[in-house]
């Protein structure tokens, strides 16, 4: 894995944390990555709806395919 910075809100790090807290999640990392994934997922597969329909195939459609076996 890589490291990036991300710039955000102290409500949603005391958000972030608290879920962490309440032993959802073991680290803040790990809230993080699970809401990107689901950002992809959901924003990546509305995309891909729209593609199969026009029948049209494109770099985001191998996303999707690595994105399923998340």
């Amino acid at each position: 894995m890589r490291i990036v910075t991300v710039k955000m809100p102290e409500t949603y790090l005391e958000a972030i944390d608290e879920l962490v807290r309440m032993g959802r999640y073991s680290s803040r990392s790990e809230v993080i990555r699970t809401a990107i994934r689901e950002l992809l997922r959901r924003e990546l597969w509305e995309s891909e709806a729209s593609l199969e329909k026009t029948k049209r195939k494109n770099a985001k459609s191998k996303v999707i395919e690595v994105l399923r076996e998340i």
